[in-house]
């Protein structure tokens, strides 16, 4: 499979809005992510731009783990933005850590939470799909393939990643470069080839946050 057929092919039946969206959310993507690493709040209403664009996108595409855990960015950009302004002294920028012991239990849970949720959501998506019609409709998770398994796991992954990034603490990088590795493959086999190519970004920015959170939290030590 060459270039063509993974990035321009796949979009010769989109709709120039649907390819102007991806591409819109791709950037504000990018964009939210550089303000994270800069520890800067306009991480939030740049990401609440992506994740609105990305809810669309993906329930469209059969992603509905993925788009799950958008309208949750969106939910927690808002948290997270409040928790942020309240926690900054010139309401810009803000002050990392790394999690508790308890932080982290309570991130093992939101995990296993999450991919139970998503498990059964998908366990319901035949009837979804029908329109939340149960003629000719066969529930279970025998119509899941490869990258619905994965984007079970990414949806969890990242639902972690953003709680502890709300909360400040380091270790939100870790769950990022995980989950954006993973995504690369599925979104190229979900012919989103413009998000695949934002994830190999995410995942290289992602190294670079960590390593400038965790530079900034041995400053202030």
């Amino acid at each position: 499979m060459n270039v063509y057929d993974l990035f321009i092919k796949p979009y010769e039946t989109y709709t120039s809005l649907q390819i102007i969206l991806e591409a819109a959310g791709t950037f504000f993507g990018i964009l939210s992510v550089f303000f994270s690493i800069k520890k800067n709040i306009l991480v939030y209403p740049t990401g609440i731009i992506s994740t609105v664009i990305y809810v669309y996108l993906l329930f469209n595409s059969g992603l509905l783990g993925d788009c799950m855990i958008n309208v949750y960015y969106t939910v927690m950009s808002i948290y997270g933005w409040v928790l942020w302004g309240k926690h900054s002294e010139d309401h810009i920028h803000v002050e990392v850590s790394w999690a508790s012991k308890k932080e982290w239990m309570f991130g093992i849970l939101l995990f296993v939470i999450s991919l139970l949720l998503v498990t059964v959501i998908y366990y319901y998506k035949p009837y979804i799909d029908h329109h939340f019609s149960m003629e000719n409709t066969t529930l279970g998770l025998d119509h899941l393939d490869w990258a619905n398994w994965l984007d079970v796991l990414t949806t969890s992954i990242f639902l972690v990643g953003m709680w502890f990034m709300a909360k400040q603490r380091i270790e939100n990088w870790f769950f990022w470069i995980i989950g954006d590795i993973i995504c690369i493959p599925m979104m190229i086999y979900k012919e989103l080839g413009i998000t695949s190519v934002q994830y190999l970004v995410f995942t290289i920015m992602a190294v670079i946050g960590y390593a400038n959170w965790k530079k900034s939290f041995k400053k202030i030590q």
